[in-house]
């Protein structure tokens, strides 16, 4: 079932991503080499908290940790570590608060470092999708509309799209329907109406797409061995277009 939010219930929305997004930069303030991602960890924990949240995704299903820490190879679902950061490394940062009875969920790839100009293509062609799928997020568009952009874009690139994992509806719940694939065909999928959010989130490959899980049956890394960017964010359709959820301010003219 697809739950559509109120005006106000946006608005709860977006302070909730805010959070998410406030965190996901003082992280990558933090990111260099020598630090460990279970650092990074125990700082998003804390932030949150001081802002009257609560981390989203620890105790979820039972995942360990309030953040999602995802070197190099690992596609998603990372659990921090203690072992340091390199110079060179990415590192997918994938975020996700509780306030006020919603969910704000976010990701980020930072360079640890300096990184080689194949690998900061990969990054800015990653978001890149990510920015060409929000702008399909509107009202009588279509989820498949999303998921078609996103991987045209990745694809004229020379790069692969991750099928095992995707995008997803947000609100009470961290995960509601739909599912928003990083695929798709155009005019295909549910159809979008106002008021609903959508996760947006590609996770892009530079080599093959398939993935394989590692034993504590959340790592999961390319196939091949080949790195992996994720960039995400939560997004509202509206009216006026598409709002992203803590990054923009909302739309002109939509009624309170």
């Amino acid at each position: 079932m697809i739950f559509c939010k109120t005006w106000s219930e946006l608005q709860t929305m977006d302070r909730a991503n805010k959070i998410v997004l406030d965190v996901l930069l003082g992280l990558s303030e933090m990111v260099m080499p020598g630090v460990t991602t279970l650092d990074l960890d125990r700082a998003a924990e804390g932030w949150t908290r001081e802002a009257g949240a609560t981390p989203a995704f620890k105790g979820y299903r039972g995942y360990p940790s309030a953040l999602c820490a995802s070197p190099n190879d690992v596609i998603v679902h990372g659990i921090p570590s203690t072992e340091p950061l390199k110079d060179g490394d990415i590192l997918g940062l994938d975020y996700g608060v509780l306030f006020e009875g919603f969910y704000g969920d976010a990701a980020m790839t930072v360079r640890v470092g300096k990184i080689g100009q194949e690998v900061e293509r990969l990054l800015r062609v990653t978001e890149e999708s990510l920015r060409l799928g929000i702008e399909e997020v509107r009202v009588d568009k279509r989820v498949q509309d999303i998921g078609f952009a996103i991987q045209h874009h990745a694809e004229k690139h020379g790069y692969s799209v991750v099928y095992d994992f995707t995008g997803h509806g947000v609100g009470r719940k961290l995960h509601e329907d739909p599912l928003v694939p990083n695929y798709g065909k155009p005019g295909m999928g549910e159809k979008l109406v106002d008021g609903m959010v959508l996760a947006l989130e590609p996770m892009v490959c530079a080599g093959r797409s398939e993935l394989v899980v590692e034993d504590d049956q959340w790592t999961a890394r390319t196939v091949d061995g080949s790195l992996s960017a994720h960039f995400e964010r939560s997004v509202a359709v509206t009216p006026k277009g598409p709002w992203i959820l803590g990054e923009q301010p909302g739309p002109m003219g939509v009624p309170l």
